[in-house]
């Protein structure tokens, strides 16, 4: 497994891991925000806003619309590996490069 770290104009950075399953990286959840947008970081994890409530899945569905739209890639190559029900969450992206992801994700 690789790894590499993106970082925020402000210095922060953020660990992406390049396994077999994918380009993975940690994402906080904010659900009910003003707008989506990725807003900062917490520790070494992407602090994103979501306007979709946290039930029934709707937030977890609105992450990977999120991510999806945001690294130009389908759906189906976004999944939520880990905290499902939890507002820390791992997302892993198929189909791209570790370098790729890395761009795309500098805001």
């Amino acid at each position: 497994m690789n790894r590499a770290e993106v970082g925020s104009p402000e210095g922060n950075m953020i660990r992406i891991e390049d396994g077999k399953n994918g380009i993975s990286f940690a994402v906080k959840v904010h659900p009910r925000a003003k707008k989506n947008a990725i807003t900062g970081e917490v520790g070494d994890a992407l602090k994103l806003s979501l306007t979709a409530p946290p039930i029934e899945g709707r937030a977890n569905q609105a992450c990977v619309e999120f991510f999806a739209k945001l690294l130009k890639v389908p759906r189906s190559s976004v999944t939520i590996a880990s905290g499902q029900s939890s507002r820390t969450k791992v997302i892993c992206v198929t189909g791209v490069s570790r370098e790729y992801v890395m761009d795309r994700l500098r805001y």
